[in-house]
């Protein structure tokens, strides 16, 4: 079985997720091709988007969540995740254990003895007037009936993953602030969720499979699991088998993908790219060693904006007063430090409206 070291894994990483080469794909294309960009941090997928495709304006991905073509929910890691309408209604269903399960490792012990199905029977009750609500407001409304639990938890619970809900605009839009004010998945969509598959067969999770390879791939079940956190794909993969392709890391363990997906020559050049805070790109891996040393692991998980060198994560990057402030983790080569400037100058463009292209290394 053919051996993919992590410059060869780097790589193909770089190519499905349009880092290598920026895409020409449209803007709700891309959302679907990514599987989706995490975005509890409303402004930063329009940075990820930026350095992945050509000619990116904000606006079209504000419009494309005005005219509800992509939704912000929680999803994938039950975090906040910027899909497509089409991947919402198709994979909302699919997460539900995972989103409960999720929110009991937080709350187990205030949820211990509520009924889920009769909290979510009461959220739906007062979802159903079709006004939004932001997690204190639903939890308010149903706390009389669980006195004693905290009103936190309840929310949580119901709008987190007891109820396929959406995020509203203006949350989400381009250089505008809202709160997290939620509504019916069904409702904003028009279309209710897909119902969960019968007969044993697993169709949504081998869609899982098939997609998360197309933008992930080569890569592990495990890295499978922890890009999505649902539990139970291996029925999937097996399914898939006669379709797949399989390949080994450098520690002897099974990399899947698909026959045709991109595997570039491990010596492609890789150039300079700014990624927002979580993006998928690090995050959507159990072993991130293919793009980031361990010792920085911490910094995908801790929300730090991050700049690719040559394909791996080399320094993190800020704003400030529309200057791009870039801190090396460790000493850069002159190429690099002017390649980082080049590309940071088009950022700081980029996020001041084009007032500044102030760029800042520090040595």
């Amino acid at each position: 079985m053919t051996v993919l070291d992590v410059r060869a894994l780097n790589r193909a990483t770089l190519a499905r997720q349009m880092l290598l080469d920026r895409s020409h794909a449209s803007t709700l294309d891309a959302v679907a091709h990514l599987c989706g960009l995490q975005a509890q941090e409303p402004q930063e997928p329009f940075v990820g988007l930026w350095s992945r495709l050509r000619d990116f304006t904000p606006e079209t991905l504000s419009d494309l969540l005005v005219q509800r073509r992509v939704v912000r929910l929680h999803l994938m890691r039950r975090t906040v995740h910027l899909v497509t309408a089409d991947d919402a209604l198709a994979w909302r269903g699919r997460h539900d254990a995972m989103l409960r399960q999720r929110v009991l490792g937080v709350y187990r012990d205030e949820l211990a003895g509520v009924d889920l199905e009769e909290l979510a029977a009461a959220g739906r009750v007062v979802m159903a007037d079709g006004e939004p609500r932001t997690m204190p407001e639903i939890a308010r409304e149903v706390a009389d009936r669980w006195p004693g639990v905290g009103t936190r938890a309840l929310g949580e619970m119901l709008l987190a993953a007891l109820i396929p809900v959406v995020q509203l605009p203006p949350r989400g839009l381009w250089r505008q602030k809202g709160g997290a004010r939620a509504a019916l998945l069904s409702s904003w969509l028009g279309r209710e969720p897909d119902p969960p598959s019968e007969n044993g067969s697993d169709p949504a999770g081998e869609a899982l499979v098939r997609r998360y390879l197309a933008a992930f791939g080569p890569a592990t079940s495990t890295d499978l699991r922890t890009w999505c956190g649902v539990a139970g794909l291996p029925k999937a993969v097996s399914a898939l088998r006669d379709e797949l392709v399989s390949f080994r890391d450098e520690r002897g363990r099974e990399l899947l993908d698909l026959p045709d997906a991109p595997r570039p020559d491990p010596d492609t050049p890789a150039p300079v790219r700014f990624l927002p805070a979580f993006d998928n790109a690090i995050l959507g891996y159990h072993d991130r060693t293919r793009i980031i040393d361990d010792e920085h692991r911490g910094l995908s998980v801790a929300g730090e904006r991050v700049v690719l060198v040559d394909g791996r994560v080399a320094a993190t990057w800020t704003t400030d007063g529309g200057t791009v402030q870039v801190t090396p983790l460790h000493p850069l080569a002159a190429a690099d430090r002017a390649e980082i400037a080049e590309e940071g100058q088009s950022l700081a463009k980029f996020v001041s409206d084009g007032e500044t292209t102030n760029v800042h290394i520090t040595s």
